[in-house]
């Protein structure tokens, strides 16, 4: 039968209706089918073209070039004459395509930018998307505009559109279309230049994003630290309870482990999250603060003014170390990502 989607109109919502359990299965397919870099890139040229092809959108000149490039440095024929180490990384495989890119001429940057489709035109038409394109409009919620809302994108997307005379581009993957919706607004204040550089910058993105789906690295080397320290009592907070949650991918979300911290404020055993456990997707940090301020007889309001404190964060690299410390007192913390 047909597999496009079907469109309603009413007076509240313009909509799409989608299949979630297919799309659930889609994902834990994609999550099983990701494909380590190293064997992606010891396939026959073609090959390794067909797979790269689409990370830039309707660009296969990008895929071209890494191949001719990779091939002509792997027998010692590059620029310094020296053959290549080879990509055993998602982040070595971004920066290789990035760097390709970035040393295109204008136009070339400027047909790359117009090859991506217009957020707006149209909502409905999503079926003539690429599927990564398809995907990625559908996940941000675009197919569920209120009237008003598809009414105010369509008005911002064309008063972009006639300024800039590309297609307003945002790595929605990850957003909402409330993202969507106040970034189409703030940005149509931009110069030209300006406005290029941030096309530039999602375009890099939305490919970033198209590499974690599709490949992971050999060996994933990033991993998960956390240090709490009491700004109340000057000292690192010694037992403190704290539980992570994984959040997102949906398949893997739930608990993912319990901890007290010892006498420096760490983790006991290294980091929360290590190698295959290290993932790309949202967290969330709890920390029990109310109670650990009691064993220490910090005085606390009746009504703890901090009782739980959950952070909320994401990993986006596998290959990165991400540190999320706790600096808290009774009426007070911060956070953020450290090294």
């Amino acid at each position: 039968g047909n597999q496009n989607p079907s469109y309603v109109h009413s007076d509240a919502h313009v909509h799409i209706h989608h299949h979630n359990h297919y799309r659930k299965q889609d994902d834990e397919s994609r999550q099983r089918t990701r494909m380590k870099v190293s064997e992606a890139l010891c396939k026959p040229s073609d090959e390794v073209k067909q797979l790269l092809e689409g990370l830039y959108e309707c660009s296969p000149w990008v895929a071209d070039k890494f191949v001719k490039e990779r091939t002509a440095q792997s027998q010692g024929k590059g620029d310094d004459g020296a053959a290549t180490a080879p990509i055993t990384t998602v982040t070595g495989l971004a920066k290789a395509l990035k760097s390709i890119v970035d040393d295109s001429t204008q136009d070339e940057k400027m047909l790359l930018i117009r090859s991506h489709p217009d957020l707006c035109e149209k909502v409905s038409e999503m079926a003539n998307l690429s599927e990564e394109s398809q995907d990625e409009q559908s996940r941000a919620g675009l197919q569920s505009l209120t009237v008003q809302e598809f009414a105010d994108f369509e008005r911002n997307n064309a008063a972009y559109k006639r300024k800039f005379e590309f297609p307003f581009i945002l790595a929605v993957r990850n957003a909402t279309k409330y993202t969507v919706l106040s970034a189409m607004a703030g940005r149509l204040e931009n110069s030209a230049q300006q406005e290029f550089a941030i096309a530039m910058q999602q375009v890099h993105k939305i490919a970033w994003m198209r590499i974690l789906a599709k490949f992971e690295s050999d060996q994933p080397a990033g991993f998960l630290t956390c240090h709490v320290l009491d700004t109340a009592n000057g000292c690192p907070a010694r037992n403190m309870r704290i539980q992570l949650h994984r959040l997102s991918p949906p398949e893997s979300a739930g608990l993912v482990g319990e901890f007290v911290t010892n006498s420096d404020g760490r983790l006991d055993g290294g980091p929360a999250l290590k190698g295959s456990d290290f993932q790309v997707g949202s967290y969330e940090w709890t920390f029990y603060a109310a109670d650990y301020f009691a064993s220490r007889g910090t005085f606390t309001s009746g009504t703890p003014f901090l009782d739980v404190i959950p952070i909320r964060f994401g990993i986006d690299n596998p290959d990165d170390h991400y540190h999320v410390p706790l600096l808290v007192s009774p009426w007070n913390f911060s956070t953020y990502r450290g090294s």
